[in-house]
Parts: structure tokens; C-alpha cells; sequence
């Protein structure tokens, strides 16, 4: 058994700064990359591209951040493991192999994590001991059964387990929770018992502050953000995991960003409902338990987690089609550019009426005004607004109605208040709604499977 082992994050999202596996792996020791790649839109999103061509719906330019890796992560006998293998990831271990194969990588084997994505086989999966209705208001699943557009399990750690204990030097799987990429591998190094919820715990709360990436080491730091070095070469956070349970956080010396307590806290409350609840497959965390200690030099040790016995559900993430929207806008400048912007509201949503468009929602924003904070924005004077941008989004069920709504912003311009820029973009077109439906799952419904694929 290691005495320790690093563990780094190397994306946050899909989407995260691209150039940040690359320093992990290269600007220091590490035994692990984890990286996550998925949302609860993510998955609608690549469902959507799979159904287009069956050879998509993963994250498409994770093959090619592997290619840049792979090199240094074989010679350095570095793990890595990523969920971005979203609903399709044996697409995504094939184009992973096509570029090892380019490198003259041998030996390298690429474990893929089935079992996550039921979409097809829901009605299967209905019946009386699984409903599948919403886990928040309780409705019938059958209201949404022919909109749905994606239907995910989020599994845990222990399929990955099963996948480094085969030998894998990648780990590609589908929805798997974020803090599971983290807690996997601590599992299979130190050998912890699944039923020791204490250790589960912990490596569940290394895994969510890992999970956002740079959040944790400076990166959308609420306090004193200005005094974070270096931001433009950030480091991303390492996990120094030990045997015992005991977590420190910290990144590589030669990158910017900083770990402190502060840094830490503010990660460890992102998306907590239930602080004393917090529901993994792989166990339940008390967060209030979590202790800190920031040891100085970026550096934080993480301890006296405590956690309790997993439930017997997973939870699904199903995505479907619900409507329409568009959005569009238009920009005033000084003198009354808030009245301006104000003014072209009101003779839009008047149009609006005069041509009995049907419309679930409208939402105005002014941008520059009120668009972070809504009603609890500080009235300003309107005179000394130097521009406002006025942006409109609409949302209906008919698609008509969306389709006209574009074509009423630009002629605001010759037909509205004065001063007005910001319309070369066209008209609003509309774009597909997708809703998310949270629902729960027995776990003995469920049957995690393992690929192992290899030059």
C-alpha cells in the first residue's frame, strides 16, 4: 500500500481551460488525473448529437486532450480518469485508441463504464417498483415519456475501481458523479472497505472540491479574489490523499492560483442542499462535520469527515423536450439610456399582444443595470447610464410564436427610441428548450459493466 497518493483535476466542465491537463501532468508529480466533463445539460446535449450520428456523444475534444497527455502519462505511470465519455463512451475509447496507435503508445489499456445511459430501455425499467416520477414535485413520468431526449444513472466510485483493478491506464465512463472520479481511485490504492462510510465520506468531499477545477485553487474566489497570484497560469487543485483519511489540498508550486481556507470553504458549499445530507451512490456526507486546517503555502488539510450508509437508489437525471425559446437585443446609449432601453421594452411586449403571440415567458433584462441582480439592483439616475443593453428572451410552446418574436427586435431600430446599436447580428432564431426531470432509481435495477480495450 502507498503511503500517499495525488490525485489532480485537470476540467471542471466541458469546456474548461484546455491547456490544463497538460500542466498537470507536466508541471509536477501526481499519481491520478481526474477530469469531469458532465452536467445535467451536458448529457442532453451529446444524446442529441449521438441520436445525429451514432458515433458522437462524448465530449469531442477529450480524445484529443488525452493525445496530448498520453505520452507523458505513460511514462510517468499517471492514471487518468474522466467521465467524458458522456452517453457514448466507447466511441470515445475508440478515438482515444486512434491516437495512442498515431504516437507508437503500446501497452496502453482503456477501460469504458457501461450501464449509466437507460434511455432505451425505460420502459423496460417503468413499473410498479419503479416509477420514475419527479423526485421534486412527484409527477408521472408518462407526462414527458415521448419528450424525453436523455435518461442517466449517476453511478459512483466502484465501477472505476473495478476498472483500475483490471489494469486500466484510462478510465472512461458516462454519468458518473463527480466526487466518484476522486473517491475511485483512493478505494483501490488503500484498499478501503465500501462499507466504511467514514473513508467513503472523505474521498466524496476530495472529490467535490476537486470537481470544479480551478474554483478551488483561486479561480471565482468571492473573497479577495485580487490576491490571487498569476491568475492567467492558474494551477489546478491536487488531492494528497493518505490511508488514514486524511486529505490535503494544494497545487503545483510553479503554477499560479491559491489554495487556502478560504478558497476551500467556498468550494465546499457549491451546490450543497442539505448540508448534513449530502447523497452520493457511494455514501451520505455530513458536511458540517468537515474540519479545515490551512497549513500555509498552499496547502489545507482536510479532516474529521464523517459520513453514513448509502441509500439503496441512485439518482437518474432525465432530460426532455419542452418548447422553444429566443433571445435578442438591442443597445442604447446616453442621454436616458436606461429610459430608452426601457421604453423599447414596453412597445415590444405591446407588439407582442397586437399579434396574439403566445408566449409561456418573457424576460427583459438591462444589461449594465439589473441583469446579475434582478429587482434588488440599486436604482441608478438614469441620465448618467452611459449605455444599457436591452436583452429580451422568450419561451413558448409554439414555435410560431418564437419565430415572430425574431422578427420584431431589429425593426425597433427605425421604430423605437432613439441612439440605438448592437443589431448586426440579425434576427433571433429559435432554439430547442430542454427541461430536466430528476427521478430515483432501485440499485439492484442497475448492472455497472466494465470493457477493458487496448493497443
Amino acid at each position: 500500500m502507498k503511503n500517499e497518493i495525488r490525485i489532480a483535476s485537470g476540467q471542471g466542465y466541458w469546456g474548461d481551460l484546455p491547456i490544463a491537463p497538460f500542466k498537470q501532468v507536466t508541471e509536477g508529480d501526481i499519481d491520478y488525473l481526474v477530469m469531469d466533463y458532465l452536467a445535467e445539460v451536458t448529457m442532453s446535449i451529446m444524446q442529441k448529437q449521438k441520436n445525429k450520428n451514432p458515433e458522437l456523444g462524448y465530449a469531442r475534444d477529450l480524445p484529443e486532450v488525452l493525445r496530448d497527455i498520453l505520452p507523458t502519462c505513460k511514462e510517468k505511470n499517471i492514471k487518468v480518469i474522466t467521465n467524458g465519455g458522456g452517453v457514448n463512451p466507447h466511441a470515445c475509447a475508440l478515438e482515444t485508441l486512434r491516437h495512442a496507435k498515431e504516437l507508437g503508445i503500446e501497452g496502453l489499456k482503456i477501460a469504458v463504464v457501461y450501464g449509466d445511459n437507460i434511455v432505451d430501455e425505460l420502459d423496460y425499467l417503468v413499473s410498479d417498483d419503479c416509477k420514475l416520477n419527479n423526485m421534486e414535485t412527484g409527477e408521472s413520468i408518462e407526462i414527458i415519456r415521448d419528450k424525453i431526449l436523455s435518461a442517466n444513472v449517476y453511478l459512483g466510485a466502484f465501477p472505476i475501481v473495478e476498472a483500475l483493478q483490471k489494469g486500466a491506464d484510462v478510465v472512461i465512463t458516462g454519468r458518473t458523479t463527480d466526487t466518484g472520479l476522486t473517491l475511485a481511485p483512493m478505494i483501490y490504492e488503500f484498499g478501503w472497505a465500501k462499507d466504511n462510510f467514514d473513508l467513503m465520506a472523505v474521498g466524496t468531499v476530495a472529490g467535490h472540491i476537486l470537481e470544479c477545477g480551478a474554483q478551488a485553487s483561486g479561480g471565482n474566489l468571492l473573497a479577495d479574489w485580487e490576491s490571487v497570484e498569476d491568475m492567467a497560469n492558474i494551477g489546478f487543485p491536487i488531492a494528497i490523499a493518505k490511508p488514514n483519511g486524511e486529505i490535503i489540498i494544494t497545487k503545483h508550486e510553479s503554477m499560479g492560483g491559491k489554495v487556502s481556507f478560504e478558497t476551500i470553504a467556498e468550494q465546499l458549499v457549491y451546490e450543497i442542499g442539505d448540508p448534513a445530507e449530502y447523497i452520493t451512490p457511494d455514501c451520505v456526507v455530513d458536511f458540517t462535520s468537515i474540519k479545515l486546517e490551512d497549513l500555509g503555502n498552499n496547502h489545507v488539510r482536510v479532516y474529521d469527515v464523517k459520513g453514513k450508509p448509502d441509500t439503496e437508489f441512485y439518482k437518474v437525471s432525465c432530460s426532455y423536450e419542452d418548447g422553444w425559446s429566443a433571445e435578442g437585443g438591442l443597445t442604447y446609449s446616453w442621454p436616458k439610456a436606461l429610459t430608452k432601453a426601457k421604453a423599447a421594452d414596453k412597445i415590444i411586449r405591446k407588439r407582442f399582444e397586437m399579434l396574439g403571440l403566445n408566449f409561456e415567458e418573457i424576460r427583459t433584462e438591462y444589461i449594465g443595470y439589473d441583469s446579475c441582480h434582478g429587482p434588488l439592483s440599486k436604482q441608478l439616475d438614469e441620465d448618467d447610464i452611459n449605455e444599457i443593453r436591452l436583452h429580451i428572451a422568450v419561451r413558448s410552446h409554439d414555435k410560431n410564436s418564437i419565430v415572430r418574436f425574431g422578427r420584431e427586435i431589429v425593426p425597433l431600430v427605425l421604430t423605437g427610441p432613439p441612439s440605438v446599436t448592437g443589431f448586426a447580428g440579425g434576427r433571433a432564431r429559435p432554439s430547442d428548450v430542454v427541461a430536466y426531470w430528476p427521478a430515483l432509481i432501485p440499485k439492484k435495477l442497475i448492472t455497472p459493466q466494465v470493457e477493458i480495450m487496448e493497443l
